[in-house]
């Protein structure tokens, strides 16, 4: 183990090395660095494009692989991120070289939350769009904030800025910190204020049930002063519970009359959502939000009840959110080629998937939908949500389901099975095709789309690129169809 006597940063810090510096928190938190002038270096398995290029754009010197000369010259500080495990080579040398180490929820903290306001989003769901909202409005209203956010933000060109303004925010996220801290990385980011969108189980490799992800929302709500907020979604029963234990003002929102502020009248036209929310003491304002779907409009709300609070006007709220420009990879675009749309979404866990959907299909009622689901989250490659995922595809006219990887330390008998989602799809009349592997999704996609139809990628990884390779082909399919006929 490391020496928890070392678990700080020195007083005199110039040189600052990363370890799993790729990832996409750690990517930031070195840009974020650099920019306030330490020397970076880093160190990860996984060093390719994307991270790899903005890194070195920056000027943040990347080790290919792990070992003790990567700590050559010796570092002041060392960050280890949650990736990282205590066997790793370089996390040995760490600790034979007496090197103070932070983890990443630690070093933002150390470096970047002293002085400011931390407004921490988190939630099972959610977490990256409705913080993503809350920095791009607060932006747009002229707060200028920090923030670091698990999503690329259009607004911001990437997921992390500085600000000069007293609000951080943060994307809260209940995974462990690291292998020497198994608590979850919002207990280290300070709330002033907080947003909680939703609480289910998830994240089966590190919570073993309900009840352990709950506790560690307990301890979370239990962090904010009482002179903070805690804005919470009152639908989610689990969320109430929750709400107990603090110490703070609880500002409810939702689409019940109990809430504080009330989300209804939702209208969709293509990705654009409008709706009102319902505040105290006036009448309904109507907002507008470049995102379909009842989930996105109340994340939005939640944005709306804290920046009401934090005394913001409604008219500048409503005016900055309806800049938002959206965040990639949650329900994006991607291009249309033939008459077929391309979108890329990140939904994977179940619940996700079922309001992904519903979104679309509300978006585009008239068009086919075609969702293309690959499990790849160490939760979605159980089969603790087996049946689950069974019953989050309604609205869709055809599923089509990859393959997982196989989990090499969880016996097959526990792992997900995409054909038994195939065959459960089937089952409730809901047309669904299994697929061994990418490239067959494509020659299927290939020759199966045409005019009309929306093509929804649901996965929490690169997905071999799908998406692109899908646009070129069907680039190559529209230019080979003679003109009058359809590309289907």
């Amino acid at each position: 183990m490391l020496d928890p006597a070392l678990n700080r940063a020195p007083q005199e810090v110039h040189h600052i090395h990363i370890m799993g510096v790729c990832g996409t928190g750690m990517a930031a938190l070195a840009g974020m660095l650099k920019r306030e002038g330490y020397l970076i270096t880093g160190s990860d398995n996984n060093v390719y494009p994307p991270m790899s290029d903005f890194l070195h754009s920056i000027g943040v010197e990347i080790m290919n692989g792990y070992g003790p000369c990567n700590l050559e010259p010796r570092p002041d500080l060392v960050i280890v991120g949650n990736v990282i495990r205590a066997v790793n080579p370089e996390a040995l040398a760490l600790r034979e070289q007496a090197i103070s180490y932070l983890s990443m929820p630690q070093a933002l903290g150390r470096f970047f939350l002293d002085d400011k306001k931390s407004l921490v989003v988190a939630g099972t769901h959610g977490k990256t769009t409705t913080s993503s909202m809350l920095a791009t409005v607060l932006n747009a209203m002229g707060a200028d904030p920090g923030c670091l956010i698990g999503g690329f933000v259009e607004a911001f060109g990437g997921n992390f800025r500085l600000g000069s303004g007293k609000y951080f925010v943060i994307e809260g996220d209940e995974y462990d910190t690291a292998f020497f801290d198994k608590g979850s990385k919002f207990l280290h980011y300070r709330p002033f204020c907080a947003i909680l969108t939703s609480i289910e189980f998830d994240h089966a490799d590190i919570f073993t049930d309900l009840e352990v992800i709950k506790n560690s929302f307990k301890r979370f709500v239990s962090l904010i002063p009482p002179e903070g907020f805690l804005v919470a979604c009152h639908d989610d029963p689990v969320v109430r519970e929750i709400c107990g234990q603090a110490v703070c003002r609880v500002i409810y929102y939702g689409s019940g009359e109990e809430c504080d502020y009330r989300f209804g009248d939702l209208r969709l036209n293509g990705p654009r959502s409008v709706f009102n929310v319902t505040a105290p003491d006036r009448l309904a304002k109507q907002y507008s939000l470049a995102m379909p779907g009842k989930h996105n409009g109340l994340n939005a709300t939640g944005v709306i009840a804290l920046l009401s609070v934090l005394g913001f006007a409604a008219d500048e709220i409503k005016k900055g959110l309806a800049s938002f420009t959206g965040v990639r990879r949650r329900q994006q675009i991607r291009g249309e080629v033939g008459g077929v749309m391309v979108i890329d979404d990140f939904a994977h866990h179940p619940t996700a998937v079922r309001e992904t959907t519903a979104a679309l299909r509300l978006a585009w009622p008239e068009r086919r939908l075609i969702i293309v689901f690959e499990p790849r989250t160490n939760s979605s490659r159980r089969s603790v949500f087996q049946e689950s995922y069974a019953d989050s595809f309604h609205g869709a006219d055809l599923v089509v389901v990859r393959e997982h990887v196989p989990l090499a330390d969880v016996e097959r008998a526990e792992q997900f099975s995409s054909e038994k989602l195939v065959s459960d799809l089937k089952k409730i009349g809901i047309s669904a095709c299994y697929f061994p592997d990418t490239d067959a999704i494509l020659d299927f996609l290939g020759e199966e789309t045409g005019t009309g139809d929306i093509v929804a990628v649901l996965s929490n990884g690169g997905f071999d690129n799908i998406h692109q390779r899908l646009l070129t082909r069907l680039e190559e399919k529209s230019s080979a169809t003679p003109k009058g006929e359809s590309p289907r």
